[in-house]
């Protein structure tokens, strides 16, 4: 699931808006919710933002990806 997604889910278990983050990162509120609805790529900024107003581990949202697991998908 793509990290986005799993902000958005989040949010909603946690019964946060994402117009509250929009604001308290600085990411305007369209730009935001464009990300969360995969629309968008997300900065590595913006996903540090977004987890620092979530005080969260950067790791929270993330599962590292082994070597051979990125080659296979440029190919």
């Amino acid at each position: 699931m793509p990290v986005g997604e799993k902000i958005k889910k989040y949010l909603e278990s946690q019964e946060l808006s994402q117009i509250r983050l929009s604001e308290e990162t600085g990411i305007s509120a369209p730009k935001f919710n464009l990300t969360l609805n995969r629309k968008r790529k997300m900065t590595f900024e913006e996903y540090e933002l977004i987890c620092g107003a979530l005080k969260v581990s950067t790791s929270t949202f993330l599962k590292p990806k082994k070597p051979n697991e990125t080659q296979s998908k440029a190919s």
